[in-house]
C-alpha cells in the first residue's frame, strides 16, 4: 500500500541543518520524518473499533484523524507500529498521522460502518440491584454512547448508566436511578446521520432492585435544637440526607437498620414549639418521603449554659481562663482579654472607659464588646464576682501567662472593662426568692422576658425584687454566707442563685431600673477555694456555674400593665 508524506518548509531546512552540522553521525543512527503509513488493519470498522497501522516513524506521532475526524492514539507498540481507536468524530476516508515534522496519509481509504447495537438473548440478566455493575452481552457494543434505563410502567424519560467498560461484545455500565422496580434497556449509538436510539418496543426488560428504605419508627417525641433521633427500619443504610423542614441533619450513626440524625439548629426557627416536616431523601435526592408533618423542635426560650468552670486571677499554670460572657456561652482565656473579650478597654488602657460601673465610650463601642464577668480574690480575703466596668485595678491583676510581667492590660495599668453588670443575691431563706430558685436548680426556668421578669422602674424591682440591692462586686460574705472562712482551702458546694443585670451604654447609676439590656440567672454550684501564693486572697480559686440569659434585649414597652 502506497503513502505520501507532507514536508514543511521549516522540516526541510531542519534536516539539512543537521545534515551538515552533525559530520559524524549517520542516517541510520538518527532519522528525521514525517510519519510512513504504509498500511492498516481491518479496512472496515464501527466506532469503537481498533485499527492497527504499520509503518515508519510513528513513535513521535502526536494526532491522528479517519476522514478528517480525530481518532485516540490507543498504544503506540513501536517505531513501525501503533493502534488507534475509532471515535465517533470519524468518517470514512483516509488515516492521517502528524508529528512535528509533518504528516503521514494512507493510500487506502478506511471504510467507516454503522451497525445497531444487538443484545443477545443471553446477554440480559433477570435482575440487578439498583447502583451495581450489569453486564450486558451482544454485538456492535463498541458503538454504544449511551445506555438508557426507563421505568416499565408510566417511565417517559431514561436515566443514563455510567459505562464502565466497553468492547465489540460485552459493555458494563453501573445501574443508575430507576422510578420503579422494572426497567427498559434502550442504546444510543450513531447511524451515520445521527444519534439514535434503539426502539423500546423490541428493547430487553430486567427487574432492577431498588432496595427502598423503609421507616418503622412512628413515633416522635419534641425534641430539642441538638438532641439525637433514632430511627429504625430496612435499608436505611441508602438514606441521603434527613430533613427537618428544609434543613439537612448530621447523621452521626447509619447502617442497614438503625440511623441516627442530630436534631439542627436554624435561624429560622422561633421560640417555642416548632412544628416541622420530617423527610428522609435517598436514591441521590431522587426521591423524598415524608415520615411525619407534625415533629416539633423546642426551642428554649432562654439561652442556657450549663457546666461552665472559670478561674481566679493566680498565676497558675493549666488556670489561666477567667472570663465568661453569658451571650456568647464561652469561657475565654486570659491571652484572648485584649483581642476578642473586651478590645475596647484595652484600646483606652489606663484612659478612663468607665466609672462607677457607667462607660464613658460610645454606644456603638460599648455595643461591640460581648457582656463579661470575673471571679477575683479580694485584699479582705473574700471571693468577689466583678462587672467590668466597676473597678480599674481588679484587670491588672489578670495574666496571659505565669510570668509575673504577663498583665492581660499590658503591665500594672489602671483600666476599666467595659460591661456594666449588677449581681443580686438570692436569699433562699426569703419566701420571695424560693420559688426562682427552685425553677433555677429544677431545670425548670424556661423563660427570660418582660412577662416573667416585669421591672417596676419606680420601685426599682424585678421580679419584685430589690434592684437597688444589687451589687457591681459582691463578695463570698453575701453569696456565700457561713461557707468560707479567710484563709481556709476547701471545696464547697456553694450551690448560690443570683440575679445578673446587664445594662446600656448609661449604665447602672442613675436609676437602677431603668436602664437594663439584658437579665440573667448564675447558680454558682461549685467553689475550689484555693489561695495565692500564701496569702488570704483565694485568687486561685476555681469556679463551676450554670447560666441562663435573656435571648433578646429588654423592652421596657412589653411589660404587662399591673
Amino acid at each position: 500500500m502506497k503513502q505520501y508524506r507532507k514536508w514543511t518548509l521549516a522540516a526541510l531546512f531542519a534536516c539539512l541543518f543537521f545534515l551538515c552540522g552533525c559530520d559524524s553521525t549517520s542516517m541510520k543512527d538518527v532519522s528525521i520524518s514525517s510519519p510512513e503509513v504504509l498500511s492498516f488493519s481491518p479496512e472496515s470498522g464501527s466506532i469503537g473499533s481498533e485499527v492497527i497501522v504499520t509503518g515508519e516513524y510513528l513513535d513521535d506521532v502526536v494526532s491522528a484523524t479517519i476522514g478528517g475526524g480525530k481518532v485516540t492514539i490507543l498504544q503506540k507498540v513501536s517505531n513501525q507500529r501503533l493502534s488507534l481507536k475509532v471515535t465517533d468524530q470519524a468518517r470514512s476516508g483516509k488515516i492521517v498521522l502528524t508529528n512535528s515534522i509533518g504528516e503521514g496519509v494512507s493510500e487506502a481509504e478506511f471504510t467507516l460502518e454503522y451497525p445497531a447495537p444487538v443484545v443477545s438473548q443471553t446477554g440480559v440478566p433477570s435482575e440487578v440491584e439498583m447502583g451495581n455493575n450489569l453486564l450486558l452481552s451482544g454485538s456492535h457494543m463498541n458503538v454504544v454512547s449511551a445506555v438508557l434505563f426507563t421505568a416499565a410502567e408510566g417511565g417517559t424519560a431514561g436515566n443514563e448508566a455510567e459505562i464502565v467498560s466497553q468492547n465489540e461484545n460485552e459493555i458494563v455500565v453501573k445501574v443508575p436511578y430507576v422510578e420503579s422496580d422494572r426497567a427498559v434497556v434502550t442504546f444510543k449509538y450513531f447511524n451515520g446521520t445521527e444519534n439514535v436510539e434503539t426502539s423500546s418496543s423490541s428493547a430487553p426488560q430486567l427487574t432492577v432492585k431498588r432496595y427502598e428504605p423503609e421507616v418503622t419508627t412512628n413515633v416522635f417525641e419534641p425534641a430539642n435544637v441538638g438532641d439525637v433521633v433514632v430511627l429504625e427500619g430496612t435499608y436505611l443504610n441508602k438514606i441521603d440526607k434527613v430533613l427537618v423542614g428544609d434543613i439537612e441533619c448530621t447523621i452521626p450513626l447509619q447502617t442497614e437498620t438503625v440511623l441516627n440524625f442530630v436534631v439542627p439548629s436554624s435561624e429560622k426557627y422561633e421560640d417555642g414549639d416548632n412544628t416541622k416536616a420530617l423527610k428522609i431523601s435517598y436514591f441521590d435526592g431522587r426521591e423524598v418521603r415524608t415520615l411525619t408533618d407534625a415533629f416539633v423542635v423546642k426551642v428554649p426560650f432562654v439561652y442556657f449554659w450549663e457546666n461552665n468552670k472559670v478561674y481566679g486571677q493566680g498565676r497558675i499554670e493549666g488556670q489561666l481562663s477567667s472570663f465568661f460572657s453569658p451571650k456568647t456561652g464561652l469561657v475565654y482565656a486570659n491571652s484572648d482579654w485584649s483581642t476578642v473579650v473586651d478590645p475596647v478597654s484595652m484600646k483606652y488602657k489606663a484612659a478612663t472607659c468607665s466609672a462607677n460601673n457607667k462607660p464613658a465610650v460610645s454606644e456603638s463601642e460599648y455595643n461591640s464588646v460581648n457582656p463579661y464577668f470575673f471571679f477575683s480574690g479580694a485584699s479582705a480575703g473574700q471571693l468577689q464576682i466583678n462587672s467590668p466596668a466597676n473597678s480599674k485595678t481588679q484587670l491588672r491583676n489578670f495574666y496571659s501567662t505565669t510570668n509575673s510581667s504577663s498583665q492581660v492590660t499590658g503591665g500594672k495599668i489602671d483600666c476599666y472593662g467595659t460591661p456594666a453588670l449588677t449581681f443580686l443575691w438570692l436569699d433562699p431563706s426569703k419566701s420571695g426568692y424560693k420559688t426562682l430558685i427552685d425553677e433555677v436548680k429544677n431545670g425548670t426556668l424556661s423563660k427570660i422576658d418582660e412577662t416573667t421578669f416585669p421591672i417596676d422602674v419606680e420601685a426599682k424591682t424585678c421580679r419584685g425584687f430589690s434592684i437597688a440591692s444589687a451589687k457591681a462586686s459582691p463578695n463570698t460574705d453575701v453569696w456565700a454566707p457561713d461557707i468560707f472562712k479567710v484563709g481556709e482551702e476547701k471545696i464547697a458546694n456553694v450551690d448560690a442563685v443570683l440575679l445578673v443585670f446587664y445594662y446600656n451604654v448609661k449604665g447602672s447609676v442613675d436609676n437602677v431600673a431603668d436602664n437594663i439590656k439584658r437579665i440573667g440567672v448564675l447558680h454558682i454550684k461549685t467553689v475550689d477555694f484555693k489561695l495565692y501564693n500564701n496569702t488570704n486572697a483565694p485568687s486561685s480559686s476555681s469556679i463551676e456555674f450554670d447560666m441562663y440569659w435573656q435571648k433578646y434585649d429588654y423592652d421596657y414597652s412589653k411589660i404587662p400593665i399591673q
